[in-house]
């Protein structure tokens, strides 16, 4: 069934009115809301038959919209998500669904009392090289992993602060951890299961912001993998990285900073003598889509009762446990055991 989507937020907005342009046969873009309103303006005229609203209340009153798209700051989220399944939405949500494991759970109540889903944004999940990972994976080929590397290493410069609600607690919710590093943190955990035990270290090197814009991380994933993950905002451009050594073969991801998956990854057998079958095996992996548009094309299809590929709220929800560990580890200075129940200190949100 064709959806009828109002794209809430201009912003990031933009990158979702192209990822859903390119699937004209499951959507519809109907409406771009945004308080600047040459900023929506603009959006809209870029799209055939949308119009522009100011007020959201606007969206969520108008019965032929089907998906609230909120790309909001961080912490409007939860709110918007609230109001748009009670008006009988379903949503798809910019990262991070929520700004706490309470909101998160809050909105995972209310997905089930409303019937209305709830779809969080990790669109660095699609494309080949996951695509290759994920049929190695399951082939058994690669067994166990032993340990990991990833590096979110981007250039933020102060100009980029200079949106009103970035860098701070109040608008951001959070730096590095939370607004840049969860694209990998998600594809590590997407790969590998949940995280056990996090030790984390935080620290604001970069610009002169409330939150932090470096860290380090030691992270154990229940299956026993050691990971670690190396944070910055202050690197000469922009490199994502994920590097994972299995008992099978050691996999680089391609190095692109927002679209790591798109491109064919580099696979190592450790064993020479299986480089051969490990190609065999990767020649015949089809080819995906990638980013945005694989990422709205596997919504649409859990829409339509074909769900598989789909980012799922219990995935948003794992995110947003992880951030509440590192930044509870960050605080305390010792390793957080996760998962996390409702009486950990920061259940209810880590923002100062």
């Amino acid at each position: 069934m064709k959806q009828t989507v109002a794209i809430i937020g201009a912003g990031i907005g933009a990158q979702h009115l192209a990822g859903y342009a390119a699937l004209p046969e499951r959507f519809r873009v109907k409406t771009i809301c945004d308080l600047d309103e040459a900023r929506g303006r603009s959006l809209a005229d870029k799209c055939i038959g949308a119009g522009f609203v100011a007020d959201v209340s606007d969206v969520l009153s108008d019965p032929e919209i089907d998906i609230a798209d909120v790309c909001l700051p961080p912490d409007l989220h939860c709110r918007t998500c609230l109001d748009a399944l009670d008006a009988g939405k379903s949503v798809v949500c910019e990262k991070p669904l929520a700004c706490s494991l309470s909101e998160a759970d809050r909105l995972i109540e209310r997905s089930r009392h409303t019937g209305g889903a709830i779809f969080p944004v990790f669109q660095y999940r699609y494309g080949p090289g996951m695509s290759q990972l994920r049929a190695l994976i399951d082939s058994g080929i690669a067994g166990r992993c032993y340990a990991g590397t990833l590096e979110t290493h981007w250039d933020r410069p102060a100009a980029y602060y200079d949106v009103g609600w970035r860098g701070t607690w109040a608008g951001e919710q959070g730096g590095a951890v939370l607004g840049h590093a969860i694209h990998i943190h998600d594809l590590l955990m997407s790969l590998l299961g949940p995280v056990k035990l996090v030790y984390a270290d935080v620290a604001t090197r970069v610009n002169d912001i409330e939150v932090e814009d470096c860290a380090a991380l030691a992270v154990r994933m229940r299956d026993g993998a050691l990971v670690t993950s190396s944070i910055t905002l202050g690197a000469a451009g922009n490199t994502s990285r994920l590097r994972l050594m299995f008992e099978g073969f050691t996999v680089e991801s391609d190095h692109a900073p927002y679209a790591p998956a798109a491109r064919c990854w580099t696979f190592i057998a450790r064993d020479p003598a299986r480089q051969r079958d490990i190609d065999a095996m990767l020649a015949d992996v089809p080819k995906s889509g990638t980013g945005y548009e694989a990422f709205f094309e596997a919504t649409a299809d859990a829409l339509d009762g074909r769900p598989g590929c789909e980012v799922t709220l219990e995935d948003g929800r794992r995110s947003i446990e992880l951030a509440t560990a590192i930044y509870g580890s960050a605080r305390s200075g010792q390793p957080e055991d996760l998962p996390i129940k409702s009486g950990h200190p920061f259940y209810d949100g880590w923002a100062r």
